[in-house]
């Protein structure tokens, strides 16, 4: 018994180990040396540097309003990016999960610019916006697509939002399939032979029971709204007037263009923070809410 024991941990041993070593060299150490250099004044280049302690994290709190901006506009940017594609997305999936002889194509064709890159996509809806938009205006004289869409604060912000829900909401729709597939026919059966309507199915069985894939989306659309950088970047590069920049493209900026490394792990230090108190609120709010069919 206990040969059997020491055999089955060795081989959990070196199965796991190259996983784990891999893990603590590309994750671990670096987010450990980058708590240490958020407390320096390294330029990223030299091989020297200067602790500083928390001066750089003060000097973000007091003093740097670009931050601050880009911090405000990439939570408002999220906050709409998160509600509008868990929306499309649910609905897309609602209307897929009926018995339609094309769903299987639609569903491919909605899931595809999820698979696009974020910067091909960018320089794609950047013509898009500049090029085509402008030529069905001057062809229709809609007023929409007149518009001067990445020329303005306002009409960059809803770009942005249309590029990133356009991308994200065939990801969400997936999740939101296989949560709508997976609610019991018979529960279904039941509803119906109470009189419930649609929306009374919708809202009294539905929606509780796909609770575990609402948290999922949230989740992964959360993290990947605060974490935008290449469409963002690609798209509109922080303009006009850095009035569109991220939080991650704060960091880059201040990082790689103006090598203040220090100040902009520091940065990225609060980021991390940011983003793991948000998502961990939201994982605790849905699932409280999660119900077992």
């Amino acid at each position: 018994m206990k040969q059997k024991v020491t055999k089955s941990l060795r081989e959990d041993v070196i199965f796991i180990a190259p996983t784990f070593l891999f893990y603590v060299f590309v994750v671990v150490i670096p987010f450990i040396f980058g708590i240490y250099y958020s407390m320096t004044d390294w330029n990223g280049i030299s091989a020297s540097s200067n602790w500083t302690g928390l001066d750089n994290f003060k000097n973000i709190f007091m003093h740097d309003v670009d931050f601050a901006q880009s911090f405000w506009f990439t939570s408002r940017v999220s906050v709409v990016i998160v509600v509008l594609s868990n929306l499309l997305g649910f609905a897309l999936a609602y209307m897929l999960t009926k018995p339609l002889r094309s769903r299987n194509a639609l569903r491919t064709l909605f899931f595809i610019p999820n698979v696009l890159g974020g910067v091909l996509l960018g320089f794609i809806w950047q013509f898009i916006f500049t090029r085509g938009f402008a030529t069905i205006g001057e062809l229709t004289g809609i007023g929409f697509f007149e518009l001067s869409w990445l020329g303005t604060s306002n009409t960059s912000f809803w770009a942005i939002v249309i590029v990133k829900v356009w991308q994200e909401a065939g990801y969400v729709m997936v999740i939101y399939i296989a949560g709508l597939m997976n609610v019991p026919s018979e529960l279904k059966e039941a509803i119906d032979i109470d009189g419930a309507d649609s929306w009374q199915k919708l809202r009294h069985l539905t929606l509780p029971l796909i609770m575990p894939a609402i948290t999922v989306c949230l989740f992964w659309s959360i993290s990947v709204a605060f974490k935008m950088f290449d469409v963002n970047y690609s798209l509109t590069s922080g303009g006009p007037f850095r009035s569109t920049e991220s939080i991650a493209m704060n960091i880059y900026f201040e990082a790689f263009q103006y090598n203040r490394f220090g100040l902009g792990t520091a940065k990225a230090l609060i980021y991390f923070v940011a983003i793991l108190v948000i998502t961990s609120v939201q994982v605790y709010i849905t699932k409280r809410k999660e119900v077992e069919a």
